[in-house]
């Protein structure tokens, strides 16, 4: 049947009408007209799949991926940069105007839209290497990836050698080209690291958490602050775009601010925020990232920060008085349990970034009885995907 692509969704799929019900159609961007098959029928709405494209949108440009039609990842590729920028601040705009919120957010794009990547986590099924096809357990095998650093790809291609039958492999890099490999698998493995040192700048090999090859960790420097990350610590995947999001952690903090910063991973926003403010307090569950952090400090002098171990999402009673809070937490957002905390303790501001813009505007709602939206950022930390960086500067309502 035909359908002709209205709009993107939030997950960068092609919304139609078949019937006057919406029809989510993948591979797809506004304007074109394709001849879709019906996958699945819901209540409220549709599914399909392209059977073949009648005409092609105005604003369509090749995707230079050759692996785009069949992992799915890139959803955006075949639009013009600037039209992908469009796209992901109109969906933060909107799913803030659902709940009733108005923002304006001041918007930062990718200096470097391709090969930004410093992390790819891959799949090996039966000896064969790729990325999990978009919402399947179908195994794409690819070769390369557009969007991951040139020494992720140089790596990628050496995979086939370490002979894996199932698992998995993470590839970590720093701006240095620098290369982790972490594998996991029960296959009896004998990985020759002299091999890979002849083609990569071999930083270190860990296997099933245990370290077989070199250094366990990398060092990577972002706006003058060095930063020891172990293979297992979190670390902004687009350093391009970290270096401004630091940027703004810094610039929204002053001096006499005392912080608390949850979810603090290796320290990078911690330090940053402690470049100005009086007394910070770093709180991360992960102990290699809590170890680099207090290393991170030491070797940048930096004696204002202390790192703790413990659980972000409950907020350790720290037994200190703090006017500013910085939270950063994974996809989930924040917990009940963090929200009645937070507006229990009541911090003067709220530094809250986040990697998903729904679980954002939903913390947010909670959040509205004591805090109003003071600034607002949207950042294209994963470009070319439907994800987007969003930050918002909150702001206790005087009383």
């Amino acid at each position: 049947m035909e359908i002709k692509i209205e709009r993107l969704d939030d997950l960068g799929r092609g919304i139609g009408y078949v019937d006057g019900i919406i029809t989510f159609v993948p591979s797809t961007i506004p304007g074109d007209i394709v001849d879709a098959k019906i996958t699945k029928q819901h209540k409220k709405y549709k599914e399909a799949e392209v059977v073949r494209y009648l005409k092609f949108s105005e604003q369509r440009i090749p995707a230079p991926c050759p692996f785009f039609a069949d992992c799915g990842g890139c959803t955006l590729q075949p639009l013009p940069y600037e039209d992908t920028i469009k796209y992901k601040v109109t969906k933060v705009k909107n799913l803030f105007l659902k709940k009733g919120v108005s923002i304006n957010p001041q918007v930062i794009t990718n200096p470097k839209p391709y090969n930004y990547r410093n992390k790819i986590s891959l799949k090996i099924i039966d000896g064969q290497i790729g990325f999990y096809q978009v919402m399947s357990n179908n195994l794409v095998n690819i070769t390369e990836c557009l969007i991951s650093d040139k020494a992720l790809n140089k790596c990628l291609k050496l995979l086939s050698s370490f002979n894996i039958k199932n698992g998995n492999i993470v590839i970590r890099c720093n701006q240095k080209g620098e290369i982790l490999i972490i594998i996991t698998s029960k296959d009896q493995l004998n990985i020759a690291s002299d091999f890979l040192k002849k083609h990569l700048n071999l930083r270190g090999i860990i296997i099933n958490n245990k370290l077989v090859y070199g250094a366990d960790y990398f060092m990577e420097e972002i706006n003058g602050i060095q930063y020891k990350v172990s293979y297992d610590a979190f670390f902004q995947v687009n350093p391009y775009v970290a270096s401004q999001l630091f940027a703004i952690i810094k610039n929204n903090i002053n001096p006499g601010d005392k912080v608390v910063d949850l979810y603090s991973g290796v320290g990078t926003l911690s330090l940053n925020a402690a470049l100005v403010a009086e007394r910070v307090f770093g709180i991360e569950i992960v102990e290699n990232a809590v170890e680099d952090a207090q290393y991170n400090a030491l070797i940048n002098d930096i004696s204002n920060v202390t790192f703790l171990l413990g659980d972000a999402s409950k907020l350790p009673n720290l037994n200190i008085n703090f006017n500013k809070l910085i939270v950063d937490p994974p996809r989930s957002g924040l917990s009940k349990e963090l929200v009645e905390t937070i507006l229990d303790v009541k911090p003067q501001n709220i530094i809250y970034v986040s990697c998903d813009p729904a679980t954002l505007v939903r913390d947010y709602k909670l959040l509205e009885e004591a805090y109003a939206i003071k600034k607002s950022y949207v950042l294209d930390m994963f470009s070319y995907t439907y994800h987007v960086e969003t930050i918002l500067i909150l702001e206790r309502y005087v009383k």
